[in-house]
């Protein structure tokens, strides 16, 4: 608890830091920044998307039938095998 206390405060004093230093930019400048943060944000989500679709596919029990499946094929089954 307490280092996620800690890791919020950080987090506020680089918010302010940042508002700050915008607050100092002409137009362009801080649209520029806007920018960036959106891209930067949309990354994240994107990251957590592909994350919590790779966690759901693989608790899923959807495919579970094919770890039970019998092999149809043996190594006897090959007509010629290969000497290399």
């Amino acid at each position: 608890m307490v280092g996620a206390i800690v890791s919020g405060m950080n987090k506020q004093i680089i918010i302010q830091r940042t508002i700050n230093a915008i607050n100092h930019l002409p137009e362009d400048k801080a649209k520029a920044i806007s920018d960036f943060a959106d891209f930067i944000l949309k990354q994240y989500e994107d990251q957590l998307l592909v994350e919590g679709i790779t966690n759901l596919t693989s608790n899923s029990k959807a495919f579970d039938f094919l770890k039970d499946e019998e092999d149809l094929y043996t190594i006897t089954d090959i007509k010629e095998p290969y000497n290399g």
